[in-house]
């Protein structure tokens, strides 16, 4: 104002209306306690008290100002987040884009299921899709048998794998359980099955890696345990359990304030696609 020398364009510089501004001085006027303009001539001049508080003022918006910029960088910086490392690089991309239209940016970590909580609960990263038990998730993901050929049934029961006994063959077809499932309430209900309806032992494993999962299947009449996109990504026939339900179950979390929650809320539906997982009103086929 003492610049423009007119409330009316100090006001106007200041993007705002002039009553507004007008309202503003008074309100600082009484909480100073002195006046900052002569009021009695035409252009707005400021009294020995307003040009003794002038440098502070200038001070502080310059602080402002400041603050904006700093505020602005804070919201481009990424948010270290930890990601099943299933995930495809077109997959993370696509997330990756909607999360900038969202107005956050992602710093991708791709990691299995154990090295994600670890590296949440370290630090290393700020936020984790981390696997939680049947029920407990924003995301689930059904499971099922993956294999070369197209089975003739609609469903694969594991019982189908028992050896006869008069079975010579040393070739016994297994089930590869991929790194992603290596979890208590998916691996340990896998082994139940298996031994629940005889197989051996060696028939139900947990892979390396998925490439080599994926290559033993691939070459032979052994299933892989997926859900229906992997199994279509890696050119695979996918059907459901007949003895079991399986599910992925995941949820995003953070190690600080609100930030897990506006990744849940801005991301759902790109981090449900990312996953594999159903979106929207979907049903995800979830449950234990």
């Amino acid at each position: 104002m003492s610049e423009r020398g007119s409330f009316t364009l100090g006001a106007a510089a200041a993007r705002m209306p002039q009553p507004v501004a007008s309202r503003r001085i008074a309100a600082l006027e009484k909480h100073l306690g002195g006046r900052l303009f002569d009021r009695s001539t035409r252009r707005a001049t400021l009294t020995p008290f307003g040009r003794d508080m002038l440098a502070s003022a200038k001070r502080l918006v310059q602080l402002a100002d400041a603050m904006e910029h700093d505020a602005e960088q804070a919201k481009l910086t990424p948010v270290r987040i930890a990601v099943p490392d299933i995930c495809s690089t077109r997959d993370l991309a696509h997330l990756d884009a909607e999360a900038r239209r969202q107005g956050v940016h992602l710093d991708f970590h791709p990691a299995p299921p154990a090295e994600r909580a670890e590296l949440l609960r370290f630090q290393q990263v700020r936020a984790a899709i981390v696997e939680v038990p049947p029920g407990e998730g924003q995301w689930s993901v059904p499971l099922g048998l993956a294999s070369a050929a197209a089975p003739r049934a609609g469903t694969v029961y594991v019982e189908t794998l028992r050896v006869n006994r008069g079975d010579r063959s040393p070739r016994r077809r297994r089930i590869w359980i991929q790194p992603e499932d290596d979890v208590p309430h998916i691996r340990d209900r896998m082994m139940r099955i298996r031994d629940a309806v005889g197989l051996q032992p060696a028939q139900v494993a947990v892979a390396t890696a998925l490439t080599s999962a994926a290559a033993e299947v691939l070459g032979s009449a052994d299933f892989l345990l997926a859900p229906p996109k992997q199994a279509e990504e890696l050119g695979l026939h996918w059907r459901p359990i007949g003895e079991i339900r399986l599910v992925r179950s995941f949820d995003v979390f953070a190690g600080a304030g609100d930030e897990a929650e506006r990744i849940r809320t801005r991301l759902h539906n790109a981090i449900a696609r990312c996953l594999g997982a159903p979106t929207g009103d979907e049903d995800a086929g979830g449950g234990a």
